[in-house]
């Protein structure tokens, strides 16, 4: 039966069997040192000189990456042997030494195309993307996938004991306006049709408050067609949560409680520059800092300071040629979403439509050490009310009708108030786990111009293909 690494200080004295990787062989005449691993940890082997010949002759013939399983005696070191870590401490295993007797050779390998012994940031990352399979197996990339499992499930047990209903949303949908290209996946069976893939839940999440469910979240997957950027993907994670009968003040509340929790519950060592989080209004952060997700940290060389920070009061509508991807010809777009609410104090003039520059939204974002990780709303639930923000956006009848109309027919069937937020959770993971982006902390990440380099995508697909969709492509 399989022993894992981290569990052989139980079996001193005992044989063992152990599978995993080679990660070093190192020949010295005599002797053969290996240093196996599996995904708890690290042990040095040895093939002694009084072994069967059959048995070295496999040890001679292993290399780095060969997939093994390793039957051999449990031994404790000499004194002068043991092995420290860098704070004085005896390293894992570093008392212990397999005095191997058998090899089962699982699987060779071809030599890596670089070394999996550093951090990888020196590799050429194109070539780290293409060969991802490998990439994943460094100790650091190890960490950063397995820290990130901890924080989903830390925030997913935390909600469910808040009463919140995990909830998933289609991926197949209808296009939203909410700032970038949607992702269209042609129809087979409705010829001529189009599915988009979500930007992100918004909708949904708004129609399952018309559905009664009060609270809910998803770790959801967004997709977005976007501009080339180094710290963008094409799909990225948000942690998402909805509330009815709620209020900003208790969403920045909630989240605000559960940050500082995670915080000191997995990353310990990391110190929150100021609780509660500072609240900034837009022309504040605007006027003092230059920008709306301002870097509050009083120590930047300090890579476990974490300034949070809220800022809230933004326009609703900006003037339109502060966005180039427009439907409409309205002389007005929205600075967040359309799915806002206004403030109570600027209904009069959206009911008006005057004074649209100086409408503000229920609109709150939430900034850690420069970065905007999170966003929300308390959001239209009046039927009326959403249809006048449509209508200064420029959006016609039919459009309004063929777009929003079941969010209309939703809100007129006693949708209660509601908001929510969402946390973009690939970036708030780049910046507790000190990543320079968020491809380190994504499992499969693409290029920052959308390509993925180990699938070969996007590629072409066949003339059937193409007939069956009922598309031509064109020069």
């Amino acid at each position: 039966m399989r022993t894992l690494i981290k569990n052989l200080q139980e079996k001193t004295g005992k044989e063992v069997m152990i599978q995993g990787w080679v990660d070093v062989r190192r020949d010295q005449g005599k002797l053969i040192f290996f240093d196996f691993r599996d995904y708890t940890g690290k042990i040095q082997a040895v093939i002694l000189p009084n072994v069967s010949a059959e048995l070295k002759s496999i040890a001679e013939k292993l290399r780095d990456e060969w997939v093994v399983a390793v039957t051999g005696k449990l031994n404790l070191r000499p004194e002068k042997n043991i092995k420290y870590n860098e704070t004085g401490e005896v390293a894992m295993n570093g008392n212990l030494e397999l005095e191997i007797v058998q090899i089962e050779i699982l699987n060779e390998a071809e030599t890596p195309v670089f070394t999996l012994h550093s951090d990888g940031k020196e590799i050429n990352e194109e070539i780290r993307l293409e060969k991802k399979y490998l990439d994943l197996r460094r100790p650091r990339m190890q960490n950063n996938l397995r820290i990130r499992s901890r924080v989903q499930n830390f925030l997913r047990q935390e909600l469910l004991t808040r009463d919140f209903v995990e909830v998933e949303t289609p991926l197949l949908t209808n296009p939203t306006p909410e700032g970038a290209r949607n992702y269209v996946v042609p129809s087979r069976l409705w010829p001529g049709t189009f599915y988009a893939l979500p930007q992100s839940p918004q909708q949904y999440k708004q129609l399952l408050m018309a559905g009664g469910l009060e609270k809910y979240f998803q770790f959801a997957k967004c997709l977005r067609d976007e501009d080339t950027r180094g710290d963008r993907q094409p799909e990225f994670t948000q942690l998402d949560l909805e509330m009815s009968f709620t209020s900003e003040e208790e969403i920045r509340n909630l989240n605000e409680e559960i940050l500082i929790k995670l915080i000191q519950k997995i990353f310990p060592e990391k110190k929150i520059q100021e609780i509660p989080f500072p609240i900034l209004t837009y022309q504040e952060a605007m006027k003092k800092y230059g920008s709306d997700r301002p870097d509050l940290r009083q120590d930047k060389n300090d890579p476990n300071l974490l300034a949070f920070a809220w800022v809230v009061d933004f326009p609703f509508f900006l003037p339109t040629n502060q966005n180039d991807n427009l439907e409409t010809e309205s002389q007005w777009t929205f600075s967040h979403n359309p799915f806002s609410r206004p403030k109570e104090k600027d209904l009069l003039d959206l009911y008006d439509k005057k004074d649209i520059a100086t409408i503000q939204a229920q609109q709150y974002d939430i900034v850690l050490n420069g970065l905007e990780i999170g966003g929300g709303s308390i959001r239209n639930y009046l039927a009326k009310d959403f249809k006048i923000v449509l209508e200064i956006l420029g959006y016609s009848e039919e459009r309004i009708e063929n777009n929003f109309g079941h969010m209309l027919r939703a809100f007129n069937s006693g949708t209660p108030p509601h908001g929510g937020i969402a946390w973009g959770f690939d970036r708030l993971m780049m910046i507790l786990l000190n990543e320079p982006n968020i491809r380190e902390v994504i499992a499969f990440p693409k290029t920052g111009e959308g390509k993925d380099l180990l699938m070969q995508a996007p590629a072409t697909i066949t003339q059937k293909n193409l007939q069956e969709l009922n598309l031509k492509l064109g020069k």
